[in-house]
């Protein structure tokens, strides 16, 4: 299956544009702690049509472009460690210069920054045409990221390990649902989130309860800790859940996202509008798919 992402667009001579695209979890499960400081998890995770650009051009050297505030274009960027992965394997330098265009939300459990390093991986795979195989395009991953892994080939997923161990779950590739994500303004750090875990309290009124869509368990056990820093995720969320065509409302990832699934796109629009209107006038949001289908 050939996904958004996985391929380049020639737009212009020696340019070539990619969709490094956001990701939600369907369902995140917490296991045990590892030796490495990291948590064993199982997770569900799934695409969305909502995706940043990332144009490569040929360059005297390797550079990272990007004009969207507070993102950094230096070596802390996942797009130039990525970059620096890859010609480590390759010994030398890619020479391409790469343009983000910023459209996922940083801080915002939406995996944009592990979606662009693989895309940047699977960028310079192809326009130097080095053909490295999946195995060595997985093992270079690893190293970047929990998440870097799944975005290589973005269908829906059961994700293992610390995230890295990713087996696709070919009985949902032809699901899809209406989404709407809603983010305040302020993002949440996945270390604090996971440090919060451990005796975070559970608010009143707030379920954390499975939910099931087309026999689909949506469960995020990051929620608790999360939500006991930040009440008002909680809030929302419950607001959601009582919101008309809503078939099931969640935390992604480490947050702050919270999304919904809706019956259908005009009321996952309807929500939007609503929460601006009720909850907060300055809540981002994106109305979409979840798991686009023909992409």
């Amino acid at each position: 299956m050939t996904t958004k992402g996985t391929k380049g667009v020639k737009k212009a001579k020696n340019e070539v544009v990619y969709q490094a695209p956001a990701k939600i979890n369907l369902s995140l499960r917490v296991l045990s702690k590892r030796e490495d400081g990291y948590h064993d998890v199982d997770i569900l995770m799934a695409r969305l049509d909502l995706a940043d650009e990332l144009s490569f051009h040929n360059s005297r050297s390797t550079a990272l472009v990007c004009d969207t505030p507070g993102i950094p274009t230096d070596e802390s960027n996942l797009v130039m460690k990525a970059a620096r992965k890859f010609e480590e394997a390759y010994g030398r330098s890619t020479r391409q210069k790469i343009t983000l265009t910023k459209n996922i939300p940083h801080g915002a459990g939406l995996g944009g920054g592990s979606a662009d390093a693989a895309i940047t991986l699977k960028a310079c795979n192809e326009i130097l045409g080095t053909n490295y195989t999946e195995e060595e395009m997985h093992a270079m991953a690893a190293t970047l990221g929990s998440d870097v892994n799944f975005f290589l080939n973005p269908v829906i997923s059961r994700c293992t390990g610390r995230g890295e161990i990713v087996a696709p779950v070919p009985e949902l590739a032809g699901w899809t649902s209406p989404i709407v994500l809603l983010k305040p303004q302020f993002g949440v750090s996945t270390p604090s989130a996971y440090r919060l875990l451990h005796g975070a309290n559970r608010i009143k009124g707030v379920t954390y309860n499975p939910q099931m869509v087309d026999d689909i368990k949506l469960v995020n056990e990051l929620e608790r800790a999360v939500f006991t820093k930040f009440p008002v995720l909680g809030f929302t969320k419950m607001w959601m859940l009582g919101q008309p065509g809503v078939r099931a409302a969640l935390m992604s990832g480490s947050g702050s996202t919270l999304f919904a699934l809706t019956e259908t796109i005009e009321q996952a629009q309807a929500l939007a509008e609503a929460a601006r209107a009720e909850i907060d006038p300055t809540l981002w949001s994106y109305c979409g798919y979840v798991n686009p289908q023909g992409n």
